[in-house]
């Protein structure tokens, strides 16, 4: 029980409203949440739960209480339009950076307090001014430059000659180049590379993709010692791989080499999902991009091959991620989102939408693939992703229900409140 000596400027109960609590378990209504300093220190039903005299009361009654929202894979890339080519070959890095700090404090208004960049060294920027107390915004986990073979996903510019496209040789720009390496020393040193760059964790291409001209999804990329050996580097410095991966061979060996969650993961099979259920791998759902890229890539400015091979895949991809989630493998919610105007930052709840629409997830359950199980996905579950004694006071205040409508949680006016590390970041109701 609280000391009822403890500082009123250091202790925030919210009261009334209906827990959530990202761990799937059924709500509790009437709850307390008792946040001191940065931390949860009590959190229940309000016949358990002891309010602490002098504590700043946050009333919540008619809404619901659910930890801050977790975007599993996207990229905090400051486009405007949706044509690669111009964002990353024309616009100025300098002006993207600013792009991305603006971009950063919409996911934060949208109720996401930690997202996972999955490539492009803004990130690592943008991250450190958020953190210190330069720019509003959710906390980023950054992979600064991602690793690609030669012709693999991440080496999209062939028309370019390579030593002008490869993020060592770049001039200075940082677009979407990657870190190109083939055979094991070539991965460890690019490993070792992007780590000393400021990375948090070390993403890779393990197989084709859409957005890569001249292969295909079903393709593999890396091999497994090549894999084995990034994950190594990674595992020396205390973090974790992660894969973009669509193919069935590149799941299997990037499971095998040691990644950490597979990205996207289009078609996995039956010894795919269980290998990684075996491995506790997150595999990460990326239905969002996929869904706008249907409906109006080409209109918005994506080359036609890249959303022919979207809407080739699309049955199959809604299909295999209901089956992982029915597999009981831990399934995470992302959306690839890049701030331009058709995948933009703060829309990004659209992926529980889509989960449930189309996957057949219960609203609960789209709710814990973007909060317990985002929170795997970052390897922080131990501190972020459920509203539990001892977890960091990441916290969002709804007004209304989504698990009776989960579209509830793209509706920015219904984030009435956004806790980060128990701060009150946004406000948009009155606080008593």
């Amino acid at each position: 029980m609280l000391s009822e000596l403890i500082e009123a400027s250091e202790v925030t109960v919210i009261r009334g409203g209906t827990l959530v609590d990202g761990t799937g378990s059924a709500p509790v209504d009437d709850a307390v949440v008792v946040v001191s300093g940065s931390k949860i220190t009590a959190v229940g039903s309000s016949s358990e739960i002891h309010i602490p005299n002098r504590a700043r009361i946050i009333d919540a009654v008619g809404k619901t209480v659910m930890p801050g929202l977790i975007d599993a894979h996207l990229h905090v890339g400051g486009w405007r339009t949706d044509n690669p080519l111009i964002e990353n070959l024309v616009v100025p890095d300098g002006v993207k950076l600013l792009r991305a700090g603006m971009d950063a404090a919409l996911l934060l208004d949208a109720g996401y307090t930690t997202v996972k960049d999955c490539s492009g060294i803004g990130a690592v920027y943008i991250k450190r001014a958020i953190a210190e107390g330069t720019l509003r915004g959710p906390r980023i986990l950054a992979a600064g430059y991602d690793l690609t073979q030669t012709f693999g996903h991440g080496d999209v510019f062939h028309f370019l000659p390579i030593e002008t496209t490869e993020a060592r040789n770049a001039h200075g720009k940082w677009g979407i180049f990657p870190l190109i390496c083939d055979g094991v020393e070539e991965c460890m040193k690019a490993a070792r590379y992007t780590l000393r760059e400021g990375a948090d964790f070390v993403k890779i291409h393990t197989s084709g993709g859409i957005m890569s001209e001249r292969d295909r999804p079903e393709h593999t990329q890396f091999t497994l010692e090549e894999i084995a050996a990034i994950v190594k580097v990674a595992q020396n410095a205390g973090t974790f791989v992660t894969a973009h991966c669509q193919s069935t061979e590149g799941m299997r060996i990037s499971i095998e080499g040691g990644v950490k969650t597979i990205d996207h993961a289009f078609y996995p099979d039956d010894e795919v999902i269980e290998a990684g259920k075996k491995r506790n791998v997150v595999f990460v759902s990326t239905l969002s991009i996929m869904k706008r890229m249907n409906d109006g890539g080409v209109q918005a400015g994506y080359p036609e091959w890249s959303v022919r091979k979207s809407r080739e895949a699309w049955s199959a991809v809604v299909k295999n991620i209901a089956k992982i989630y029915r597999s009981g493998a831990t399934l995470a919610a992302g959306t690839d989102f890049v701030g331009s105007k058709l995948l933009r930052l703060g829309e990004n709840a659209l992926e529980l939408e889509l989960l449930v629409e189309h996957c057949g997830l219960s609203p609960m359950d789209a709710i814990v693939s973007a909060t317990q199980n985002g929170a795997k996905a970052c390897c922080m579950e131990d501190r972020i992703g459920t509203l539990e004694k001892g977890k960091l006071a990441d916290i969002a205040i709804i007004d209304g229900d989504p698990l009776k409508d989960i579209k509830i949680l793209q509706q920015r006016e219904r984030i009435q409140m956004v806790m980060k590390e128990g701060s009150v970041c946004i406000e948009r109701d009155r606080i008593n």
